[in-house]
């Protein structure tokens, strides 16, 4: 159901963008004026999301075994509409987000019912690569063939119309490829995970990464299907707010 609560937490601390820097390091003034690092795990350009000044959200998590006790979760951008939006930019969340939305039933229109869900399972060419989710159907399934799951973190838009990638990306063209490769024998699926929620369709970026367009294109001509599914972040949840549209290029949705 739309508009359902996927993830609960604690509520997020609140603060200013200062800078990001070598890649993993974020520095964020809070509320009492105290400075604090952050770890990034969004290494990326992060085009559009990355504004110093801009309000932010902390997870406080000390631990003996962190180095940092602060992790950067959301960042406040302006939305499509114009007004403000918060994204979530922790790279290391949409496959807990994507696995927990096929638990709660939220892709069945796609995958059907589901019997195992399996986690970083090694496939493709040798072996090499690790595919985020491997699901198993139920034995009454009408396809009973397996389900290789690549989930995208998509935080950059045009308009209304979410782009992955936002930067050349070798390691996702070759997802796309081993995607293709499991067919016939098995079903491959690609899931945007939108992580802000005023998007309404999703296409490659091919202004970022031209031959991830083509091989996109590709790949949805040899049978990978694409769910696009989005996300609105809270201070102390995340929403599930349903599938998007897919559109074979880039252009700009308002």
């Amino acid at each position: 159901m739309t508009g359902t609560p996927l993830l609960s937490f604690e509520p997020l601390t609140e603060g200013i963008l200062i800078k990001r820097y070598k890649r993993f390091l974020a520095d964020i003034e809070l509320k009492d004026g105290s400075c604090v690092t952050a770890h990034c795990a969004n290494t990326g350009p992060m085009t559009g999301v990355l504004i110093p000044g801009q309000r932010v959200r902390l997870r406080h998590a000390p631990s003996p075994t962190r180095k940092l006790a602060w992790t950067w979760e959301q960042a406040e951008v302006p939305g499509a509409d114009g007004n403000p939006c918060w994204v979530g930019i922790n790279t290391a969340l949409p496959n807990r987000l994507i696995r927990a939305a096929i638990e709660a039933g939220y892709l069945n229109e796609i995958v059907g019912p589901i019997s195992e869900i399996r986690p970083e399972v090694a496939y493709g060419e040798n072996k090499r690569s690790r595919i985020d989710l491997l699901l198993t159907p139920m034995a009454n399934a009408a396809d009973p063939r397996p389900i290789y799951v690549e989930v995208k973190n998509t935080t950059w838009c045009e308009g209304s119309l979410a782009l992955f990638p936002d930067t050349v990306t070798e390691r996702g063209q070759k997802h796309l490829r081993e995607l293709m490769s499991v067919l016939p024998n098995a079903r491959a699926l690609l899931v945007p995970c939108l992580s802000r929620d005023d998007l309404s369709a999703f296409a490659p970026g091919d202004n970022a990464d031209a031959h991830y367009g083509e091989l996109f294109r590709e790949a949805l001509s040899k049978g990978v299907e694409v769910f696009p599914s989005a996300f609105r972040f809270e201070r102390d949840k995340i929403v599930w707010l349903g599938k998007r549209a897919v559109q074979e290029r880039q252009s700009p949705v308002w």
